[in-house]
């Protein structure tokens, strides 16, 4: 069983940044390849960001290649999303995931990828 637990959310003006982390349970933590995703009302779960178990690679959704940087820390159990140059179109819960099976890099971008989800936080951008 693994349980992921995200923070960092909160209200912020266009331009600004955020942190977000999530923090997972698992002693095998560093073998799982974790995401993130953002959905916002009345829209699909969108792929933002994912990083392989090694940490070694990371991918990005178009809309946000450039501006996020996912990260993790194998001692600390966590994943991070490093929000910069946020836009009001940034506006969504995310939500971090785990791929505890090992499907392989190229299903991270899809949400049948990921095996555990975190309950989310909420993000706002003002403009």
């Amino acid at each position: 069983q693994v349980q992921l637990v995200e923070s960092g959310g909160g209200l912020v003006q266009a331009g600004g940044s955020l942190r977000l982390s999530c923090a997972a349970s698992g002693r095998t933590f560093r073998w799982y390849a974790m995401g993130w995703f953002r959905q916002a009302p009345g829209k699909e779960r969108e792929f933002v960001a994912a990083i392989t178990g090694s940490g070694g690679n990371t991918y990005y959704g178009e809309s946000v290649k450039g501006r996020f940087t996912i990260s993790r820390d194998m001692a600390k159990n966590s994943v991070y999303l490093q929000m910069n140059s946020l836009k009001p179109e940034d506006t969504a819960v995310y939500y971090c995931a785990a791929d505890v099976l090992g499907r392989g890099y190229l299903q991270l971008q899809y949400k049948s990828g990921y095996d555990y989800w975190g309950q989310g936080t909420q993000v706002t951008v003002s403009s």
